[in-house]
């Protein structure tokens, strides 16, 4: 085996390029995956921008399906020749975070104050999986076996979109019954979609603007969709409600028009569910919020990782309860990542998801 690999590496900002680089040494606990599959998601685009920081040099990604090439000394439990996926946070199993239930917040916890990375390592401060091999921390609380009858794309959103998307439909606390809405339907807020319809929801509204989008929405289990361009999209969700609002707001872009506006359509007692990244300070309106008096939580979430929601993600996808492979509508090799990231990032041509083959 070369000792050298190609890799998407972050230069500066907006340039994040291929280039060789060594093969990752990996330690006593690691495993060294080959990628077959990987993909870009919206926060490697925020690390294109440079708005959010990385160190120079670091390779991007954090989304693999691949095969074990190297298991460290003391790993157990897998085999070289393994085809597996890694989630995007690989907590270590360990930690205070780990050991409390919240896995995802890994390393959040700093004697320097809180740190908003939680256990997303992978091109971010550890090498990510944009590359032809990438070292997996931790492999024993990380890995998870992929069956023989699924194809890569099929579980290609499980580390990361699939995982995040339901988690917020699990933080919010979907039951049989409710009525739930989604505000954008980019690849996350339609996993939440997905999430919704099997927590039991049975009213699932869908917001966006995009026609492919709306489309795909009612394909993931939405009953109805609202475009935000042609009427109000609160106004429309109370109407369509009959004033009551829905019992779960899903909050999936990370702006403060769509966090206020799952706000507002909200129940009293209800639950905003946010999965965006915010860039910037968020403003809670005094009547919206019920000026702290209308018994209404706000909960966030972190993608979750690790071996165990892998599982958990993977078999849902073997069970059919799921197909999120209409999600990747663009696919490229490895050599052609910075075509990958020029449509992905100006979201041209209906780009919903890319695949990136090694």
């Amino acid at each position: 085996m070369s000792s050298k690999m190609k890799a998407a590496v972050f230069v500066e900002k907006g340039r994040i390029v291929l280039e060789d680089k060594p093969i990752p040494d990996i330690g006593p606990q690691d495993a060294l995956i080959r990628v077959t599959t990987t993909t870009i998601c919206g926060t490697d685009v925020h690390i294109l921008k440079g708005e959010y920081p990385v160190v120079k040099g670091l390779t991007i990604g954090h989304e693999p399906v691949g095969i074990i090439e190297k298991l460290g000394s003391s790993v157990s439990g897998f085999k070289e020749g393994q085809r597996v996926i890694a989630g995007a946070i690989t907590p270590s199993g360990w930690s205070h975070a780990c050991l409390c239930g919240c896995g995802s917040q890994d390393g959040a916890g700093t004697k320097h104050g809180w740190q908003a990375i939680g256990g997303w390592k992978f091109g971010n401060t550890i090498d990510g999986c944009q590359a032809e091999y990438v070292r997996v921390p931790d492999a024993m609380a990380n890995l998870a076996p992929v069956d023989d009858g699924v194809t890569d794309e099929q579980v290609l959103m499980c580390p990361d979109i699939m995982s995040t998307g339901f988690a917020g439909a699990e933080t919010g606390g979907i039951r049989i019954g409710d009525t739930v809405a989604v505000f954008a339907q980019g690849p996350i807020g339609l996993c939440a979609t997905a999430g919704a319809k099997l927590m039991g929801a049975t009213t699932i509204i869908a917001v966006d603007t995009v026609p492919a989008r709306l489309e795909m929405a009612r394909r993931m289990g939405a009953d109805i969709v609202v475009d935000f361009k042609k009427e109000n999209p609160v106004d429309a969700i109370m109407r369509l409600t009959d004033g009551r609002g829905v019992d779960v707001a899903i909050e999936a872009l990370g702006t403060q028009a769509t966090f206020e506006a799952a706000l507002r359509v909200l129940r009293p007692g209800g639950v905003l569910s946010s999965l965006g990244v915010y860039s910037s300070d968020l403003k809670i309106p005094l009547d919206a919020f019920a000026a702290g008096l209308g018994d209404k939580s706000i909960r966030t979430s972190l993608c979750p990782g690790g071996k165990e929601r892998m599982r958990r993600m993977l078999g849902v996808i073997s069970a059919g309860r799921v197909d999120l492979g209409g999600l990747v509508t663009h696919r490229f090799k490895l050599d052609q990542i910075e075509d990958a990231y020029e449509l992905f990032a100006n979201q041209r041509d209906g780009v919903l998801k890319v695949a990136i083959t090694i």
